[in-house]
């Protein structure tokens, strides 16, 4: 059996490009950190709302889910999206709920709060240095950094252009358009 990329002969963003030498193709599916910067923007419409929601979005494999439409300077990605988050110190990533796919968070360095929500029940804890999460579907999820210094995570999401999350009904940013 075979995909529909396959059945309908698409292209896919992995495929070779036609003209380009095997090093070449190769070479676009690396992103450097000497090439990436912190979109500090990505999310500025929350920090705008409350300073305490600042935080930076380093795209690496497709735009992820801050709602960025269109990035040049990523790789590519057919299933999921793959980026690094700073959250600095007392600053929260706000409680929202991807309804279709899965976000994973690695903590790469700091110590973050982690609150999980569902049908009324919660569960927190404290996720520190090399520590992972994987929020399914329909959870709502908030990350706080409780430590000293600026917590950095990678996050990744399980679709190649996940929907825009969503707040609780009853929270501030709900009721904000984003820019």
């Amino acid at each position: 059996m075979t995909d529909m990329s396959e059945q309908n002969h698409v292209k896919s963003s992995w495929d070779q490009p036609e003209g380009a030498s095997f090093g070449e193709w190769m070479e676009s599916r690396v992103a450097r950190l000497s090439t990436r910067k912190y979109d500090w923007n990505a999310l500025k419409f929350q920090a705008d709302y409350d300073p305490k929601y600042g935080r930076a979005q380093m795209r690496y494999i497709g735009t992820g889910g801050t709602g960025v439409a269109t990035d040049t300077n990523v790789i590519p990605s057919e299933n999921f999206t793959f980026s690094t988050m700073i959250i600095p110190a007392g600053h929260e990533g706000p409680p929202h709920l991807h309804i279709d796919v899965e976000e994973v968070f690695f903590v790469l360095r700091g110590k973050l709060k982690l609150v999980l929500e569902k049908d009324g029940e919660r569960f927190e804890t404290i996720l520190t240095d090399r520590d992972v999460v994987s929020v399914p579907p329909g959870v709502y999820r908030e990350e706080i950094n409780i430590g000293e210094e600026d917590a950095l995570m990678c996050v990744m999401l399980g679709a190649k252009k996940p929907l825009t999350p969503t707040y609780p009904a009853d929270h501030p940013l709900a009721q904000i358009k984003r820019g």
